[in-house]
């Protein structure tokens, strides 16, 4: 058993952030988020065992040898994603070979079971040394035994199960990154959250569309783009659903499609729009429009939070 504290982050002003704080915090970040879908307890475990490989010797040694705000991602502390994969395998049979992807893949990705060598999910999880060595070090039990989570995924389709495990993986990735911020740059953490709700943002929006389209001359082009922003518009009335907006280059998209977004988002009491782009120089375009519409009400690191690769 360790005699200090084991520790998860180091600061460069010597303060520490306890592991087990961090692996709280993680969860109750990750339980939030996953509620949204219904799995917040498994969100909840996801956070609470993906670090569980930081009780280590190595790992402490190397953390708090080194002036690095970044060594806690550095392999020269040793491998400690695959601790809690490894115990999720041992604590929730066969669906822990399903659970531990998240687990194992929150810095690196989600990892292929037998491509990539020994990154392979299939390859790390031969490597139970690592948990004997946690738990050797002195895991805390309250970590350990957990009640295994009864909620499921909404449906039974591979289809269903395979998203069900990318939110997860969503979950603890993001619940990870902000309780670490919130360590290392607390006015940077308390800056996020604050966002105007869809409802205050739509009225601002409606009115810039109308301001615009007022000043727009009369030309053909422009007649298209209104024609496509009305339909739009139309299609937001309607039930949630897929919708498809194929249009070419010039005729609009990026605000006839927050059009939609925002107003059937809205109608139907979502919180969210999320944009999925492929490029770097496409989402700074976009965030640069979206920028002129909002300038007044949302600040400029607070929307390109929202448009992050």
């Amino acid at each position: 058993m360790a005699a200090e504290k084991a520790i998860a982050h180091l600061a460069e002003d010597g303060r520490i952030h306890e592991l087990e704080d961090h692996l709280q915090k993680t969860a109750e970040l990750a339980a939030g988020f996953a509620t949204e879908f219904g799995c917040k307890e498994w969100g909840r475990l996801a956070g609470l065992w993906h670090d569980l490989g930081k009780y280590s010797e190595k790992f402490q040694k190397y953390i708090r040898s080194v002036n690095d705000p970044n060594a806690h991602i550095g392999k020269n502390g040793g491998d400690h994603s695959t601790v809690g994969a490894l115990h999720a395998m041992e604590a929730l049979g066969p669906l822990g070979r399903i659970f531990a992807y998240p687990i194992a893949g929150h810095h690196a990705g989600l990892p292929d079971w037998n491509e990539g060598g020994m990154a392979s999910l299939g390859q790390r999880l031969q490597q139970k040394e690592l948990l004997e060595q946690a738990l050797a070090f002195g895991i805390p039990e309250g970590l350990l035994n957990q009640v295994r989570p009864m909620e499921r995924a909404k449906s039974g389709t591979d289809i269903s199960q395979s998203f069900w495990l990318r939110m997860l993986f969503s979950c603890v990735v993001d619940a990870d990154f902000l309780d670490t911020e919130k360590f290392f740059d607390q006015g940077k953490a308390q800056e996020r959250g604050v966002y105007p709700l869809l409802t205050e943002l739509l009225p601002v929006f409606n009115s810039f569309m109308e301001e615009m389209q007022v000043k727009a001359k009369k030309t053909p082009v422009n007649a298209i783009r209104a024609d496509i922003l009305k339909q739009c518009m139309a299609k937001a009335q309607e039930t949630p659903g897929l919708f498809s907006l194929t249009v070419p280059t010039g005729g609009g998209k990026t605000f006839s499609s927050m059009a939609f977004a925002l107003n059937h988002a809205v109608r139907h009491g979502q919180r969210r729009i999320i944009y999925v782009i492929p490029y770097t120089s496409i989402i700074e375009q976009t965030a640069e429009q979206f920028r002129k519409v909002w300038h007044g009400i949302v600040n400029r690191r607070a929307i390109m939070t929202h448009f992050r690769v």
